[in-house]
């Protein structure tokens, strides 16, 4: 406890830092060093014999063996939960960090993660909710209970052949510092190729975005959902998050004209000027959104992707093309305020013969490796920039989680635990 409080608490080492451990060959030292390299640093010790220097110094290769023996022995994990329902907007008040036990062992045939990235999603705020229509597709959380979430981690202890000590892995972990899961089909876990934690290309921060669930939404939503043809008017809500940023740059990829909003100019900025929107506006600075869109869409739009639900996406349908296509991903503005539901007008979508459907991640789940492998290969050919916004610390997922319905996030929301 002394090496990993001082090292990880005191220190908190960078990967690829120096570092100096003295009387290296110690009950402390040894171990300090061990997790020195562990942490991706290079690290030199100093010991009283050469004899000393020759055991200690091999031993600093062992990586997987001994945070594995450190975390069996403490057999604590913390992780977030609820305090109570949520039923209006987030508060980080609503959050608390707890405590329990870590209870892997070699007969259990489950797999222990050290999670390394926790990914903030909008649609966990209806799982927080006593009662609400996502039930149906995805479970509630229950308050005190442990939250499960997307993420990526690192294998320390497998009682499976199929992961072994090592393995860097994505898929449905928790808000928590390791998780526990039983291997089967239902599952939804991934390995990804050795190496992904240092890829340039593809960091493993692209398996939580563009690669993970929020470019499977952007893929699956804009390709299966809308079918876009070249020359297409597209419009984006949300278009600086985690979804809307991918479906813009999608759409001229697709080969059409799009147009994104969202909640700030430095976001419009970033539309415009980085992911190649060919225009982006800010809604907070249009009284009139319907009076917006036919000024930013004189001759109609063919597909909105609808993030945001309310009052935009009545104003879309007022300047949908005839068999416009929409692709609702999200209602953010309704989850926090029932208050803001839509109300379109159903004579438009008759007699324009607009085509409207709901659709989730999981939708698309048996294609995931395909879309995946599409979307690195325009990641590795500069065709497409995943944006990421990083916190730190398992004790920021609640401001993290909290800062999507202020509109404080640009791109993928993400917290690093490691």
């Amino acid at each position: 406890m002394t090496a990993y409080g001082g090292f990880y608490e005191v220190c908190k080492p960078q990967r690829g830092e120096k570092v100096f451990v003295s009387a290296a060959s110690g009950s402390v030292g040894s171990l300090v060093g061990q997790f020195a390299k562990f942490a991706g640093c290079y690290v030199v010790g100093c010991a009283g014999s050469n004899a000393k220097v020759y055991q200690h110094s091999s031993h600093y290769t062992t990586r997987h063996t001994i945070i594995r023996q450190l975390i069996l022995a403490k057999r604590i994990l913390s992780y977030v939960a609820l305090r109570h329902h949520v039923e209006g907007f987030p508060s980080e008040e609503d959050f608390e960090v707890k405590t329990g036990r870590l209870s892997w062992r070699p007969e259990s045939g489950e797999v222990l993660v050290r999670n390394l990235y926790l990914s903030m999603d909008p649609y966990q705020l209806n799982r927080m909710k006593r009662r609400s229509p996502s039930h149906v597709a995805v479970d509630g959380i229950v308050p005190g209970e442990r939250i499960t979430a997307y993420g990526a981690g690192e294998v320390v202890a497998s009682a499976c052949a199929e992961y072994k000590e090592g393995d860097v892995v994505a898929g449905l972990l928790g808000w928590e510092d390791y998780t526990l899961f039983r291997p089967s089909p239902g599952v939804l876990m991934s390995k990804l190729a050795a190496g992904s934690v240092d890829d340039n290309d593809l960091h493993l921060k692209h398996h939580l975005s563009a690669l993970g669930t929020s470019g499977m939404t952007a893929y699956g939503g804009f390709y299966e959902v809308c079918k876009p043809q070249g020359g297409e008017k597209v419009f984006v809500s949300a278009a600086s998050g985690s979804v809307g940023s991918l479906v813009g740059q999608f759409a001229k990829l697709a080969g059409c004209y799009v147009v994104g909003c969202a909640s700030s100019n430095a976001k419009v900025d970033l539309l415009k000027n980085q992911l190649g929107f060919d225009d982006a506006f800010n809604y907070k600075e249009e009284p009139d959104m319907k009076s917006a869109l036919k000024r930013y869409f004189p001759d109609g739009i063919d597909i909105y992707f609808d993030n945001i639900g309310g009052k935009t996406l009545e104003a879309a349908l007022a300047s949908m093309n005839t068999h416009g296509r929409v692709a609702l991903c999200g209602a953010i503005s309704e989850y926090t305020d029932a208050g803001h539901r839509a109300s379109p007008d159903l004579l438009e979508v008759i007699y324009k013969r607009i085509a409207i459907r709901g659709f989730l991640s999981w939708d698309f789940l048996t294609r995931f490796s395909e879309f995946a492998g599409i979307i690195s290969d325009w990641i590795r050919q500069g065709k497409v920039k995943p944006i990421e916004d990083v916190s730190n610390g398992l004790e920021s997922v609640p401001s993290a989680f909290t800062a999507l319905f202020l509109g404080l996030n640009i791109g993928k929301k993400l917290v690093k635990l490691a």
